[in-house]
């Protein structure tokens, strides 16, 4: 055991944690304000996202072996400190260039930030309080990329976009001043010899989830395998998995220890929180957007309207980190994804009359289904691992998480732009020239407009009208799919939760 608080390393390792965490989607409601501000187009500007969350999923598995070599209290400290510097540099960029280099430090140096906490919580905290650690890990990547959305559209809004960087360098300067005054390294690690880094496993990890990621972000864009560029990189992605698989098997000293596979809950559980992270990604994903482009909230707005999921992860991370040392972890979890998957299929009623109060219950109530999946899965997943492979293991269950997240993100905006088709098309069909409703609807329209300009001219816009609609009620529907696949997609992940061996809660008090 730690000789410091076990609270005190708790609050070090999560502030850190929390703002890598937030900065996966604080910067996604001010891309238009960064790409108008440094000469971009909204193409180009999305590689702000999706530069940082390559060389983060390249560096997570990295994290185990830097943290042995160097030690992990002087490896988490200095990626702290780089990460807020990096930080800076993105607030403060001027071109393109700049930013995307910037945002690839970033994330290079926040890779470590998620696993190390993980592991320094579940090693810090006895057996039966671990639960409560996990609660409080959840908080971080459960809540954090909840209210980036929220935090980033008023700063963007009332400040500058910059500020959504800039806010992360007191936070980040805090941090490692507790963590320098309470983290210490456990003994396994100060006697650790990791041996050469895989370079070879860490170029072909590089090479899979970058081409990865291009599919996912370009695909929609570019038609999918009808463009050559995403063929190509599809080919290297499952040739540089492959690679990948067979290098970390056969190496004498992989980047990460494939062979915790093995381990049945691990397995299950990282499969279980790759599903969460595509679902949590894609609704933090696709909420905003309906608001933004359906009901024109602004970016403020937009994040207020899906804060609530944030408050109600809050308070039941908290709370299931004392009732998981006392109930089957395999009941919460299952209730979990039924409680989330029951509220997409309520989301997916929404019209476009609703307020921006109608969606408060479901929202809510979806956020505390986040904590009862991820505090015990992260427990079951992790809890049946030896000590020393705590890390590797953590490093490998968040790299999963957040591979699951940018394919959940793509499938959300696939979904949303192929179904507008499929229901753009009905609706004219449904829509013809001979329908009374259509009829009225151009007759009362273009009465209207000729007060204002002639007949011919009154027409036509009333038919503009008419076709603005029909496009928001087929976006509207296309959004519905998505909400109605992700509750689909809840109900299969409670099937494969049954897999999972069965965890009892220890006859100790958790607090």
């Amino acid at each position: 055991m730690p000789k410091s608080n076990p609270w005190l390393i708790a609050i070090a390792v999560m502030l850190a944690a929390f703002v890598e965490v937030m900065d996966t989607s604080i910067a996604a409601v001010a891309l238009p304000n960064i790409a108008g501000s440094i000469s971009a187009t909204s193409d180009e500007a999305t590689w702000v996202l999706t530069s940082y969350l390559v060389a983060n999923a390249i560096f997570i598995p990295a994290s185990t072996w830097l943290s042995l070599k160097f030690g992990r209290k002087r490896y988490l400290i200095t990626s702290v400190l780089i990460f807020t510097t990096a930080s800076f540099a993105c607030g403060s960029a001027n071109s393109l260039g700049f930013i995307l280099a910037a945002r690839a430090i970033q994330g290079a140096a926040g890779g470590a930030l998620q696993p190390l906490a993980q592991a320094i919580l579940l090693e810090s905290f006895p057996p039966a309080k671990r639960g409560l650690a996990m609660g409080m890990y959840a908080l971080g990547v459960v809540v954090a990329p909840v209210i980036g959305p929220t935090l980033g559209g008023y700063l963007t809004d009332q400040i500058s976009w910059r500020w959504a960087f800039y806010i992360n360098v007191p936070i980040g300067l805090l941090a490692a001043l507790i963590q320098s005054r309470v983290l210490e390294d456990p003994p396994f690690i100060k006697k650790a010899k990791p041996g050469p880094l895989d370079g070879t496993g860490l170029a072909f990890l590089a090479l899979w989830l970058g081409a990865l990621q291009v599919v996912c972000d370009k695909g929609q864009e570019d038609d999918w395998f009808g463009s050559g560029l995403i063929r190509w990189m599809a080919v290297a992605c499952v040739l540089g998995f492959i690679a990948w698989i067979v290098r970390e098997r056969t190496a004498k000293f992989p980047l990460v220890d494939l062979s915790l596979f093995l381990d049945r809950n691990f397995g299950i559980g990282c499969l279980l929180v790759g599903l969460f992270g595509a679902c949590i990604y894609g609704v933090t994903t696709i909420l905003p957007l309906f608001y933004q482009t359906l009901l024109g909230y602004d970016a403020t707005a937009a994040g207020l309207a899906v804060a609530p999921r944030g408050i109600g992860a809050m308070f039941s991370a908290v709370a299931v980190g004392i009732l998981v040392s006392r109930v089957d972890s395999r009941k919460l979890i299952a209730l979990g994804f039924v409680i989330f998957g029951l509220t997409s299929y309520w989301t997916s009623n929404m019209t476009l009359q609703i307020g921006p109060y109608s969606l408060l219950w479901p929202t809510l109530i979806s956020g505390t289904a986040l904590g009862l999946i991820f505090v015990p899965l992260s427990g079951t997943a992790l809890g049946t691992l030896p000590q020393a492979k705590l890390g590797s293991g953590s490093a490998l269950f968040n790299l999963i998480r957040n591979v699951g997240g940018s394919i959940g993100i793509s499938a959300v905006n696939t979904i949303a732009q192929r179904r507008l088709q499929g229901h753009r098309g009905e609706l004219v069909r449904s829509l013809g020239g001979t329908s009374p409703a259509v009829q009225r609807y151009i007759g009362s329209a273009t009465a209207i407009m000729q007060r204002h300009v002639g007949p011919h001219l009154a027409m036509q816009r009333a038919y503009s009208g008419l076709q603005t609609i029909l496009d928001g009620q087929a976006q509207l529907w296309a959004y519905m799919d998505d909400f109605r696949y992700m509750a689909l997609l809840c109900g299969g992940c409670v099937l494969v939760v049954l897999l999972l061996k069965r965890t009892k809660g220890s006859a100790e008090p958790a607090g």
